[in-house]
């Protein structure tokens, strides 16, 4: 019935955290709904396509989820996830996401997203899955990120890959046997190999 609509959407919101107006497509529930309850105040619009409700309690990883819904198949890489992993201070102020070399650009205005494109092992490997504000995101572990960071280490700087090396040591978030597993992987062994043997 028609007017249990209302309720359904409200029951996705709550069930997903963070939904889009195609997710009602599986529940053949028209969009208008989402109009009818933003103006009554029952949910939020908290970016473009992007809905909740307003009680739902926003982290300091709120753009991350956001990212992660607009973009299922991206994985947050580099600075994205150097701070999910609290491996870093830096709060950057794009999301960094890696997607396939061969797919195609998202196009996207909120939030920032900067995009690298990964291929292979170095791409499907290391991947996690987190809960974020109700929706799964995808994220490379610490010991694939501070890979990455030595293979990006132009981009980001080595000052901030040797910083993640260190956190990630000193806070126990991964074993050397996965770091040099990892550098393996993204081909930066010979780079990384001074800095991992100034730590054993």
């Amino acid at each position: 019935m028609k007017n249990d609509y209302p309720e359904k959407v409200l029951d996705l919101i709550r069930r997903n955290g963070v939904i889009r107006p195609r997710d009602l497509r599986a529940l053949s529930i028209p969009r208008t709904y989402l109009q009818r309850l933003l103006r009554k105040n029952a949910i939020i619009r908290i970016g473009r396509g992007l809905y909740t409700l307003p009680d739902m309690q926003a982290t300091e990883h709120h753009t991350f989820a956001e990212a992660a819904k607009r973009v299922p198949q991206g994985v947050l890489c580099l600075l994205s996830a150097l701070s999910f992993h609290g491996l870093t201070l830096h709060v950057p102020h794009e999301v960094w996401m890696a997607i396939d070399r061969k797919a195609k650009l998202p196009k996207i205005d909120y939030p920032s997203l900067r995009f690298v494109r990964f291929s292979g092992h170095a791409l499907d490997q290391g991947v996690e899955h987190h809960d974020i504000e109700g929706v799964e995101a995808r994220v490379y572990s610490p010991a694939k990120t501070v890979a990455d960071c030595f293979k990006y280490r132009n981009k980001i700087g080595i000052d901030v890959a040797l910083e993640a090396l260190k956190d990630c040591r000193a806070q126990h978030k991964c074993s050397m046997d996965e770091i040099w597993h990892y550098s393996r992987i993204c081909r930066v062994e010979k780079v990384m190999k001074p800095y991992l043997e100034a730590l054993l």
